[in-house]
């Protein structure tokens, strides 16, 4: 019962962040922002976006050679140390990099939204190692406790890195 509390917590704290909704808005609410709307309604790419967004938030120049919204830059890429993406590059930019990881997973139908999203965070290396692909492989749907495994940095379990998993269950994992 607290892991299902914990899950609902997390996937509300996105509600109020969403595009569109009257809570997340500094000026007063447009007529069309008045209407709350819950991310679950959305497809599973636009909701794991959104999420990616939340956690990653848009990177500086100083988080080089991180740009956009995570975005590890690679030998040959544009990117200069110092360069700060736009909203609208920075979007782009991680439609194409999650739409890769998604590509990468395909062959899970469902579910490869969800290790896109660990893959997006963690690498894909890391989540073709886990417990959470040879669980899902192996048709086990009780991935809880081993997707939640994956919330530690440089050795500790990290708060911020529980929530986000946790938020990517509750809104990715269609059981």
């Amino acid at each position: 019962m607290k892991k299902l509390l914990i899950l609902f917590v997390a996937l509300f704290s996105l509600v109020g962040t969403m595009p569109g909704n009257a809570a997340s808005q500094r000026t007063a609410p447009t007529r069309e922002q008045k209407t709350k709307r819950s991310i679950m309604e959305l497809p599973l790419f636009e909701r794991a976006v959104l999420i990616i967004k939340k956690f990653e938030t848009l990177h500086k120049p100083k988080h080089w050679p991180y740009v956009g919204y995570g975005h590890q830059v690679q030998p040959g890429e544009p990117y200069r140390r110092g360069c700060q993406l736009t909203e609208t590059q920075a979007d782009a930019l991680l439609r194409k990099d999650y739409s890769k990881f998604c590509a990468l997973y395909e062959k899970y139908g469902k579910d490869k939204y969800l290790l896109a999203a660990l893959a997006y965070n963690c690498g894909p290396g890391v989540v073709n190692k886990s417990s959470v692909l040879r669980l899902l492989k192996s048709g086990n749907r009780n991935i809880f406790k081993a997707y939640t495994s994956h919330c530690h940095y440089k050795g500790k379990k990290h708060k911020g890195l529980l929530t986000r998993r946790l938020t990517e269950l509750a809104a990715l994992f269609l059981p």
